[in-house]
């Protein structure tokens, strides 16, 4: 999985083979929306909100397709809407990606060993990430904020992490996971 954030909640993620787009919209004025979605193979706007939405304290991953299986029928790389401000991707053979800019969702078995990723300001980011702290064990916690927002994140959130990476993600530098 490969992660870029290009600033607010737009991102470019590549993941399971597809490029995935979120808010390319809603991108900085310094980027080109048109550039930002060439070549994506999925677009998906106002952070997913016209998705189907799955309760994620009891969504499951899909199983994995065998080679004995019949042609695939089923994306590969699948997205929903896991509630308001909370957008769940799934891919085969990667961690499952949990992009939040609003209030964390519960969050099921399935987030232990996950990778989320936080999108706000200082108070936003160490609210979301001391409540999936809590509740689960991610495999890493992504923050998408300014400066001044991830000195107050990561103050907030360096003595809980319980094993759990903490990564702070800077516009437009891609980030390999």
């Amino acid at each position: 999985m490969k992660l870029t954030w290009f600033g607010g909640t737009t991102a470019r993620i590549h993941i399971g083979g597809v490029i995935l787009v979120i808010d390319a919209a809603g991108a900085p004025a310094q980027i080109v929306a048109s550039e930002l979605v060439s070549g994506a193979d999925c677009v998906v706007e106002n952070f997913g909100a016209g998705l189907e939405a799955v309760d994620s304290a009891q969504w499951r991953p899909r199983k994995a397709q065998r080679p004995l299986d019949e042609e695939a029928t089923e994306p590969a790389v699948a997205c929903w809407q896991a509630g308001p401000g909370a957008l769940l991707v799934e891919a085969p053979g990667e961690p499952v990606l949990l992009l939040i800019k609003g209030a964390v969702p519960e969050l099921g078995r399935w987030a232990d060993g996950a990778v989320v990723v936080l999108f706000g300001d200082g108070e936003a980011l160490s609210g979301a990430g001391q409540t999936v702290l809590a509740g689960r064990g991610p495999r890493l916690l992504a923050l998408a904020g300014d400066e001044a927002a991830l000195d107050q994140a990561i103050g907030t959130l360096r003595d809980v992490l319980d094993g759990a990476a903490l990564l702070a993600l800077e516009a437009g530098l891609a980030v390999e996971i």
